[in-house]
């Protein structure tokens, strides 16, 4: 186009006129621009940390900030709005958590879920609806959890501030199955069935809490059965250790304890003396071989059977570790220590092991008898022998 002149004549521009004056009028903004004050710009996003500082913004962060951590201002800002209580009524700020809570449960975030609604009841609103709500919305994230006292205690207060609240009522009865209460469970679906007697949920509730109940009462009554059978048992134990006239090393004088005959060998702990059906004591019994610091365990030695029997049992083949193929039953001493441990007691094997355990002079450690065995006339036994005071035949 053409602009006015002095002549009142409009000019007619070319082509090339307008490209010169577009590059003019571009040179002079360029010239402007360049003369300007040069400052940088504080309140942007810095380029490094863009997308840092954008997870910070409300609007874009992706999740909630965890407890203690640093709020940007603006976030604070919202916050303050949202919980002060300078802003908020306590029905406000109660509901304000509630919802916290419940999009928490939502997403399966128990544990917060749970601290959202007690900052709610930290807030003493007026409004019991609301409240029993908080109470109820805690007991079911406790559930969900299984903290199931937890939630049954909530379930308690939410009825005190509505009693009349059916899934309450039903969650109460389910908490109270799980910890088996089931007396309070079956109390608890009898006043509910009051009010709804078709409800399908608590009537099978009911229905698994008396069934669980009779089976309670059952197992109760067999294990009574079963401890008064057990302390029988000890007791006529207790009484054949006694008449057999057998000496145990005991911690305290006075009588006897079960804990006294538990074996110390842990190969041997599921086998403490007891009776058998005809009222003979069977025995674990610890052999050592100290010339090999070798070890046996004959897990149960009758008391009438012969250290002889067992001891061709053990060599029936000959043990690993016996190079030489000393250790048979008849090329073998057997020994116990005494009472002081100073002196050391040769056996008969051919005596029973009743009669070798009833002699005043050996002493049952740890509930386990222990006999010690030698290569007869060996040097092993002699060196072995040097270090008692006393060697005494049995």
């Amino acid at each position: 186009m053409s602009c006015d002149n002095k002549s009142g004549d409009k000019k007619t521009w070319t082509e090339s006129e307008r490209l010169a004056l577009a590059a003019q009028l571009d040179a002079e903004l360029d010239e402007y621009i360049n003369g300007l004050e040069k400052r940088s710009y504080a309140e942007g996003w810095p380029e490094d940390r863009w997308e840092e500082e954008m997870d910070k913004h409300p609007f874009f962060m992706k999740e909630s900030p965890n407890p203690g951590e640093e709020l940007s201002p603006l976030m604070e800002g919202l916050q303050k709005l949202k919980y002060d209580e300078s802003e908020n009524t306590p029905e406000e700020l109660a509901n304000n958590y509630k919802d916290d809570g419940n999009f928490n449960f939502k997403h399966k975030k128990y544990r917060l879920a749970i601290l959202a609604y007690t900052e709610g009841l930290k807030t003493k609103s007026k409004d019991n609806e609301l409240m029993a709500q908080l109470y109820n919305n805690r007991a079911a994230a406790h559930f969900m959890l299984q903290n199931y006292w937890s939630s049954l205690n909530d379930n308690k207060r939410s009825l005190k501030l509505k009693p009349k609240y059916p899934k309450v009522q039903t969650r109460l009865a389910l908490c109270c199955l799980k910890i088996k209460d089931y007396n309070q469970c079956i109390s608890v679906c009898d006043e509910f069935l009051q009010e709804f007697p078709t409800d399908k949920e608590v009537l099978k509730l009911r229905e698994e809490a008396v069934a669980a109940k009779k089976r309670s009462e059952r197992d109760t009554r067999r294990q009574q059965i079963a401890e008064k059978k057990k302390n029988q048992a000890k007791e006529k134990l207790i009484e054949v250790l006694k008449a057999r006239n057998v000496n145990l090393e005991l911690p305290e004088k006075g009588n006897i304890n079960l804990t006294d005959l538990e074996p110390r060998v842990p190969q041997l702990a599921d086998f403490m003396v007891h009776l058998n059906e005809e009222n003979k004591l069977i025995w674990p019994v610890l052999i050592k071989y100290p010339e090999s610091l070798q070890t046996d365990f004959i897990q149960n030695f009758h008391e009438d059977e012969t250290l002889t029997n067992h001891l061709e049992m053990l060599f029936e083949e000959p043990p690993e570790w016996d190079t030489k193929r000393q250790y048979i039953s008849s090329n073998v001493n057997v020994y116990y220590e005494g009472k002081d441990k100073s002196s050391i007691y040769k056996v008969d094997t051919l005596k029973t092991l009743g009669s070798i355990l009833s002699h005043k002079s050996f002493v049952i450690r740890g509930g386990t008898p222990t006999f010690l065995i030698l290569v007869a006339l060996s040097e092993a036994e002699k060196k072995f022998l040097s270090n008692y005071r006393y060697i005494l035949n049995k």
